[in-house]
């Protein structure tokens, strides 16, 4: 860790003299009194203020934790109306293909398809998230079971929702065209009936299609919610979030010669009528807030989701073959139904014991989750390689997976943030899972079932120079059944075997420059362990695989000047499998781990009418996969923006993306699955308020 620890001394140096931070965050922090302070305001444009994922009133100045929030401000001036569009822009996130039908991320070397919470609950079925109905969204880096239980290796992606503001009436309509021929409609609107009674409504229509052969696909999101205030010291919420997804399934391109296939940015290697991916996802959420006393307080949170997905897709299943100028093809269409029950309640104290300052959290949660998973193969076939590709269909065999999992799950956590001095405080805490999930093969009528009961540590150590900065250092951990992160099946091997392990040490500092811009930097190193390894005389499964990543993670976001907005980061990353696990021996790079990753974006107002918006990302190469027999290369991307405000309440957005036209491959899911990145291409956005 050394040369990652000097980077880090490095990116301290940033920090100024005393005297000179002091003068520049005058406003921005009370004097230290042993009180906790308590953050009820919202982001200052690209400025995050709290995360609503820590379930305390902290500020991140005092998180001993790597967060990124991407707020309101930012994501509109970016033109972004998807989750995955939003995380690119996040170093240390890499995004995952997800086989055409879902989010999926690597998050410091973990790939996931699950590690995603909305409003601090679980959220973890696979499908695209739409964000036409979010505040903010924060990725919260590094193993924490304590906040978040099982999984989450990584780190976890929470998104905070729009609410009813009871004070006054408000609306939104804003539509989008592009030139590849795809748009979207959106409203949102805010209505009080009463001092104690509000409504918001937010809805959207998209409609894609981007470079690619054959691709189309339409959203449609409605989400009602209302608020009740009946008095000063309490708050209920409730709300329900209807999603409906249809587009096709792309598995990108194969690869040739250990690299990606070029010259087919467009080629679709599928069928239009049998890539097909379908979501409806009914989520209802119900949230009370009580204050007990000026110092105390709870919550208590529900929600219900019940997702239904189909997906069916033919994709390349092999490198190009240079001798025939084929590409083997192969394909299967799965099912899952899902519906899932979450709780949580939590007691929140700030006070003092002996001149001691404590931020104390207690709290509650269970969770039910029903899922049955189906899935058929086609028989294989090939296609001979060509710009326009005439895809046979292929016959589909009989289920050869007919699963009913349930799992079950109790925790409990207590954690204390202890302010010993104005200059020094300590977190601690620790949680405990019971988790119990149970499975049936329909198809064969075997079942098994196993319970693990886990204890996930937190500690961290903050000092603070000056009310503005701190420095910190800490330990997580977390854990992951080994029936994988969506616990679509559990066969009699995987019974047997006790959880993955992961544990993150972290330090860094944060430095609140001004009220309204702020500076992170961290170090870190993630084992993961207790993955799976097939002794090679036994035959049978151990636990003794061993993965380790570390990195260095920099980011500045806020305003540097009255007219000017900025959120830059950089990331300098490396993994590697330490012994070896089923997936690969000892030595080999850890997947869609690219060394460098750096992404820009600013906004400066010209005048009080018009507006520049400038980003770039750049990812350094990887492999696309553990079997480190496939390079993804490096690229660079560069995107602009115009902002013109036509009247107080009306505004014109042109967002050009790939400005210089950049062929790049940005993610992948296998060897041969591996998608194409857009040429240039610019969205045209009218808004209007009311």
């Amino acid at each position: 860790m050394n040369h990652f620890a000097s980077l880090l001394l490095a990116g301290t140096m940033l920090v100024p003299s005393a005297a000179f931070a002091n003068e520049l965050a005058a406003d921005a922090a009370p004097e230290a009194t042993g009180t906790a302070i308590v953050v009820t305001g919202s982001a200052d444009g690209y400025r995050p203020v709290d995360a609503n994922a820590v379930k305390t009133p902290t500020p991140l100045v005092d998180v001993p934790q790597t967060i990124t929030v991407l707020t309101r401000e930012q994501l509109d001036d970016q033109g972004i109306t998807q989750l995955g569009e939003a995380l690119r822009y996040v170093p240390g996130v890499v995004l995952g293909q997800g086989e055409g039908h879902r989010d999926q991320i690597t998050l410091r070397g973990q790939n996931t398809t699950a590690d995603f919470y909305l409003d601090g609950l679980r959220d973890d079925t696979q499908y695209y998230r739409s964000l036409y109905n979010i505040e903010r969204v924060e990725v919260l880096k590094g193993a924490n079971a304590l906040l978040f239980g099982r999984g989450g290796g990584g780190g976890v992606i929470n998104r905070v929702s729009k609410t009813p503001d009871l004070a006054r009436t408000s609306g939104q309509a804003s539509a989008n065209v592009d030139s590849f021929g795809a748009f979207a409609l959106a409203a949102d609107w805010n209505q009080p009936f009463s001092e104690l009674v509000g409504a918001r409504l937010n809805a959207t229509y998209e409609e894609f299609d981007n470079h690619r052969q054959d691709f189309e696909g339409r959203f449609i999101g409605v989400n009602p919610t209302m608020a009740f205030q009946p008095g000063d010291a309490t708050r209920i919420e409730l709300a329900y979030n209807y999603d409906d997804d249809r587009r096709t399934t792309d598995r990108g391109v194969p690869s040739l010669n250990g690299k990606p296939l070029t010259g087919f940015d467009d080629t679709f290697f599928g069928r239009k009528d049998t890539n097909i991916a379908t979501v409806v996802a009914h989520i209802a959420q119900a949230r009370l807030d009580h204050d007990l006393a000026d110092n105390l307080s709870f919550n208590v949170l529900g929600q219900y989701s019940h997702t239904d997905k189909l997906y069916g897709n033919i994709f390349a299943s092999g490198p190009v073959n240079t001798t025939t100028n084929t590409v083997a093809l192969a394909g299967y269409d799965s099912g899952t139904v899902r519906g899932s029950w979450v709780g949580q309640a939590n007691l929140v104290w700030t006070g003092q014991t002996g001149g001691i300052g404590h931020t104390l959290l207690t709290g509650v949660e269970f969770a039910d989750q029903d899922t049955h998973a189906t899935r058929r193969n086609t028989n294989n076939g090939t296609v001979t390689l060509a710009e326009r590709l005439n895809v046979p269909a292929l016959t589909y065999g009989p289920l050869v997976t007919n699963s009913r999992t349930d799992v079950r799950t109790l925790s409990a956590y207590i954690q204390d943030q202890v302010e010993l001095a104005s200059f020094l405080q300590v977190v601690a805490g620790v949680r405990y899972d019971e988790f119990r999930i149970t499975g049936r093969n329909a198809i064969n009528g075997v079942g098994a079932s196993r319970t693990d009961r886990k204890w996930s540590p937190r500690f961290g150590l903050i000092l603070k120079p000056q009310p503005n900065v701190s420095f910190y250092g800490s330990f997580t951990r977390t854990f992951l059944p080994q029936s994988g992160d969506q616990f679509g099946a559990l066969d009699a091997t995987q019974a047997t075997l006790a959880p993955e392990q992961f544990e993150n040490l972290e330090a860094g500092v944060k430095w609140d420059v001004n009220p309204g811009l702020a500076f992170t930097a961290a170090v870190y190193q993630l084992d993961r362990d207790n993955s799976r390894f097939n002794n090679p005389v036994t035959g049978l499964p151990e636990l003794s695989g061993q993965t380790r990543a570390k990195g260095i993670e920099l980011s500045l976001a806020g305003r540097i000047l009255p007219n000017w907005q900025a959120s830059l980061g950089y990331t300098l990353q490396d993994g590697e499998v330490r012994s070896a696990t089923t997936a690969a021996p000892a030595g080999r790079k850890l997947s869609q781990l690219p060394r460098h990753q750096a992404s820009a974006w600013t906004r400066y107002d010209v005048t009080g009418q018009i507006g520049l918006g400038l980003g770039v990302t750049h990812q350094s190469k990887s492999f696309t996969t553990i079997s480190n027999a496939v390079t993804l290369p490096a690229f660079t991307r560069l995107d602009a923006a115009v902002f013109y405000d036509l009247s107080e309440n009306l505004s014109l957005q042109l967002n050009v993306e790939n400005l210089t036209d950049t062929d790049y491959f940005p993610s992948a899911h296998t060897d041969n699955n591996i998608s194409t990145g857009e040429p240039l291409n610019a969205r045209l956005t009218v808004r209007a308020k009311f």
